[in-house]
């Protein structure tokens, strides 16, 4: 029965994972980390790094579907991950620094916001109007961003994955497709250095469960990410809406428990 129970518990949470992986670049921490507390009563530290670790590959194969679909901006993603990187550190030093506040629910709360907007005023911006942008200024808005959203996610700790696309749909003006896909390229790095300080720092975690969090967020994210590339941008960005919308209201509810 508790193999039973786990099997379900992890399905579950990669499936909403994957979904949020794949459809809007989501962090798969956002979802995996609470129901791996929640229900199985894991640490909430090694509940990140298996999180994280399953977002890897997710991210991974979700950019890879992109790529393949010419729906990834590699050079401005390359140029936006190092600032991204860089200035968590910092965000992260500077966090340290100061009084501690209850940020948490920024991430959630982000998620659902940036479902709503999806909805009702969705992106539609197309790649002709993307490629009117100089190479020059894409480059330095990149920069600029990365470092933005590397400080603001070191500072707070959450939100990375939503604030990279809410950033490349709004203020660069991507094409949705090639937001996610550049936004999952960004995601894939990140997620792995996270996972690798976290297992070096808290040790390894229980296999069982990193095997079923890691096939079930890859199957949902691949799943996401193939119909996300071949749907128009009106129903990609109302599919997306929804995802964003029910799982940030099924994390505020797995928070409540918690």
């Amino acid at each position: 029965m508790n193999v039973l129970f786990t099997v379900l518990v992890t399905f579950f949470a990669g499936m909403g994972a994957g979904l949020g992986t794949g459809f809007a670049g989501m962090s798969a921490a956002a979802v995996i980390s609470p129901m791996l507390i929640t229900f199985l009563h894991m640490d909430p530290y090694m509940a990140v790094g298996i999180a994280l670790s399953s977002d890897v590959l997710a991210s991974a194969v979700s950019a890879y579907t992109y790529h393949k679909n010419k729906n990834l901006d590699i050079k401005n993603g390359l140029i936006m991950m190092v600032s991204v990187l860089l200035f968590t550190v910092v965000g992260s030093w500077v966090a340290s620094r100061v009084p501690s506040a209850t940020m948490g629910g920024f991430s959630v709360f982000m998620t659902f916001l940036l479902g709503v907007k999806f909805i009702v005023r969705p992106v539609m911006t197309t790649k002709e109007a993307m490629q009117g942008v100089s190479a020059k200024k894409r480059a330095i808005q990149s920069i600029v961003c990365g470092v933005l959203i590397g400080f603001i996610c070191g500072f707070i700790g959450a939100g990375g994955g939503m604030m990279m696309l809410l950033i490349l749909t709004s203020v660069l003006g991507y094409e949705l497709k090639t937001a996610v896909g550049t936004s999952v390229f960004i995601m894939t790095f990140t997620a792995l250095t996270g996972a690798v300080s976290h297992f070096m720092i808290g040790g390894a975690p229980n296999w069982f469960v990193w095997a079923l969090c890691v096939v079930f967020t890859l199957l949902w994210a691949r799943i996401a990410a193939v119909f996300a590339n071949k749907a128009d941008p009106k129903t990609l960005n109302r599919a997306t809406g929804i995802v964003l919308v029910v799982l940030g209201v099924v994390i505020m509810g797995f928070n409540f428990l918690t």
